[in-house]
């Protein structure tokens, strides 16, 4: 093995510059790596999952796409206990039970848009993204006569593509806080357990018009939420529909905070003007 030794003030030097060259290239290399990752982050979208409300306010919500068997008994339990919800409505069952999209808005509740097909978003492309809530969104404004405004993705997939095409269509993206699990069909005692155990302000469930043991287990858990002083609202009635930002390791949506108006020049803290 030959040893090549760099003898000189001219070696020394290009030796120097070498290591220099060297320390550079992996300095911004890894800078470079650190900034791009840094953005990626920073431009990550979330939809909302839960709200910071100054209140008790919460809402309860109802992903529609198969089936009516349990719907009738459910609307009269939320009668029966002056509670309005939202019903993410598919545009299958829009156009299958169209005599309950009308009976649901009849009854006060709020409808938000769950697509049209219930697909993957994420395999779409952004224009088919926007095709899949026009058509439903069409769909249920010829019913209601309303524009819907919430939007909540099938199987809870989002991306950066499904949100700002939701949100170039004038959508707020929902999801959840506690999902209760009916869609197993779990025992209604679950159902109520795991709902109490998690519900509190600015919570979000998430149940199903056609879970067979939903019904049951509302009918249970409406009246102890009451109890504890919990108001049920219509998701529009918890969100903020502007100044506010979504935490993205959580999906809490938080109010900006506005900064206190200085005072002005002259006048005193009670807002008179300085003798």
């Amino acid at each position: 093995m030959r040893v090549l030794y760099i003898r000189g003030i001219w070696g020394k030097l290009m030796l120097a510059a070498l290591a220099f060259l060297a320390f550079t290239a992996v300095h911004w290399l890894s800078e470079k790596a650190i900034t791009t990752v840094s953005t990626m982050l920073a431009s990550r979208l979330v939809p909302i999952y839960r709200v910071d409300v100054p209140d008790n306010k919460m809402s309860i919500s109802f992903d529609a796409m198969w089936g009516v068997d349990y719907t009738d008994e459910l609307l009269k339990i939320l009668a029966d206990n002056d509670v309005r919800t939202t019903f993410f409505l598919g545009g299958y069952w829009v156009e299958k039970y169209p005599e309950y999209v009308k009976k649901i808005a009849d009854a006060g509740h709020e409808i938000g848009n769950h697509t049209y097909s219930h697909p993957h978003l994420n395999s779409l492309s952004p224009a088919a993204i926007r095709q899949e809530l026009e058509r439903n969104h069409d769909n249920i404004k010829a019913i209601t006569g309303t524009d819907s405004c919430l939007f909540r993705p099938p199987f809870g997939e989002y991306s950066n593509k499904v949100i700002q095409a939701a949100e170039e269509l004038g959508y707020y993206t929902i999801q959840w806080s506690i999902d209760s699990l009916d869609w197993k069909d779990v025992s209604p005692e679950f159902i109520v357990e795991r709902v109490l155990s998690q519900a509190g302000p600015g919570e979000i469930v998430l149940m199903h018009n056609n879970g067979k043991h939903t019904a049951e287990a509302l009918s249970r858990f409406l009246p102890e939420l009451k109890r504890r002083g919990l108001q049920i609202v219509p998701i529009s009635e918890l969100i903020y529909r502007d100044n506010y930002y979504i935490e993205e390791h959580s999906g809490a949506q938080r109010p900006l905070k506005q900064p206190k108006p200085r005072p002005q020049p002259g006048a005193s803290a009670r807002g008179g003007e300085v003798k």
